[in-house]
């Protein structure tokens, strides 16, 4: 099949030719591009042409694509049976893995990263006995109803329906503040001490792009929930095992921690990880109810297994090489193109907006220039360079880049700004 034939069957099939928004690239200006195959640093599409991934299925392919050791594991695994609806070996080791290298003292595999934020609010309400949970503005938790929810109208108010389906009774039990302002914080646990059950963050913020966060911000980000009772819950389904061999590091207050992505190498899953006390209330054990006949699942534990293995000190320090050397190149290139652009990155993170000064809440990211940025990607397409097709998407960096791959995306991006930006 070609890449019209794959995207004309689709679009009869699926609702916007696509299985996840994301992949249609409306937001900039083209159509879905059919991925067949992908092989290190590369991606192929159904007509042939090669790409260079800055992609990476969104942040788990940290190995690069079909890394031999991590499709052996997965085959052998499949060999002995793919679901059981049992207890098996296979998550008993990772588990192991994931606590000894983050300290997290008890765990529970889910299917995905909504999974474990649904279940992570579940736990802090039964836990603190209140109902109401703080988000971010632009910190992006998943797909269940009380966490697709926008900020109201004022800097402390309770939320409102991001997607039609989501009742305004559910989406009013989440408060949406702006993101880096700890004196909202303060203010909203000033008005309801007693009420808040959780907030939940991402640890760094990567789903409008890559926020930094503000050191006095992740100060009473830790103090003040804790001080009135609610819990911290730390969404790592991002940066989990991505900054370093464990969690990121930046929170190292928070109760409870959601993590997914890398740790299925892969394939469909989500975690959420945190004290015995907490963890305890979890069935067949405690009162919350959750439950899934495909968590756990061999396949996926396996993939875990052997991406974890390969994630090693040396690991973590090759790609901070890569990605610093792609950062310092994209610098440079938006500086002699003279665009009006700036770079943000953590560890093998990246994202380059189209505004002057890197944004530090989702206010000032959705100033960027995102005309530009639909430029810059389709110019990036055209010379083999594949980037999420989102300004507020996050570039991956994996240990199957090398130097000959940075270099090319560098010169490729020099050219696409000045496309993206005429003088």
């Amino acid at each position: 099949m070609t890449n019209q034939s794959i995207r004309e069957a689709a679009a009869g099939l699926f609702p916007g030719g696509v299985n996840s928004p994301v992949r249609s690239y409306r937001s900039v200006g083209g159509d879905p591009l059919p991925i067949v195959r992908g092989a290190g640093p590369y991606v192929f599409d159904a007509d042939g042409a090669r790409y260079i991934d800055y992609v990476g299925g969104f942040g788990p392919a940290i190995l690069g694509h079909a890394r031999p050791e991590v499709t052996r594991a997965i085959a052998e695994a499949a060999a002995d049976g793919l679901a059981f609806g049992a207890l098996g070996p296979r998550e008993v080791e990772l588990a192991a893995v994931i606590r000894d290298a983050t300290g997290l003292e008890r765990l529970r595999f889910l299917n995905s990263g909504t999974e474990a934020t649904m279940t992570a609010i579940r736990i802090a309400r039964a836990a603190t006995g209140r109902d109401l949970v703080v988000k971010f503005d632009g910190c992006y938790h998943g797909h269940s109803d009380g966490l697709l929810v926008r900020a109201g109208s004022g800097v402390a108010t309770l939320g409102m329906s991001d997607s039609a389906g989501v009742p305004q009774a559910v989406a009013g039990l989440t408060a949406v503040l702006p993101y880096n302002d700890p004196a909202a914080l303060i203010r909203w646990f000033d008005a309801h001490p007693a009420d808040t059950a959780a907030v939940i963050v991402e640890s760094i913020p990567a789903n409008v792009g890559i926020l930094a966060p503000d050191p006095e911000f992740l100060q009473v980000l830790q103090a003040v929930p804790r001080a009135h009772g609610a819990l911290l819950i730390a969404d790592e389904i991002i940066t989990g095992f991505r900054l370093a061999r464990g969690l990121s590091g930046v929170l190292p207050a928070a109760d409870l921690v959601t993590l997914g992505k890398i740790i299925g190498g892969g394939l469909p899953i989500g975690a959420i990880g945190g004290p015995a006390r907490l963890l305890g209330l979890l069935a067949p054990e405690g009162p919350v109810y959750q439950a899934g006949t495909f968590s756990a699942n061999p396949a996926v534990m396996a993939a875990g297994l052997a991406t974890l293995q390969l994630l090693t000190p040396a690991a973590y320090q090759r790609l901070e090489q890569v990605a610093r050397h792609l950062e310092n190149g994209l610098r440079t290139a938006i500086r002699r193109a003279e665009a009006p652009a700036s770079v943000v990155r953590y560890g093998s993170m990246l994202s380059l907006f189209f505004r002057p000064e890197p944004p530090r809440d989702y206010a000032q990211a959705r100033e960027a220039d995102t005309a530009a940025f639909a430029r810059f990607h389709r110019a990036m397409r055209a010379r083999g360079v594949l980037i999420p097709p989102s300004q507020f998407e996050t570039w991956f960096v994996s240990l199957a880049h090398n130097e000959p791959e940075i270099d090319a995306t560098v010169c490729a991006a020099a050219e696409a700004l000045r496309e993206a930006c005429p003088a």
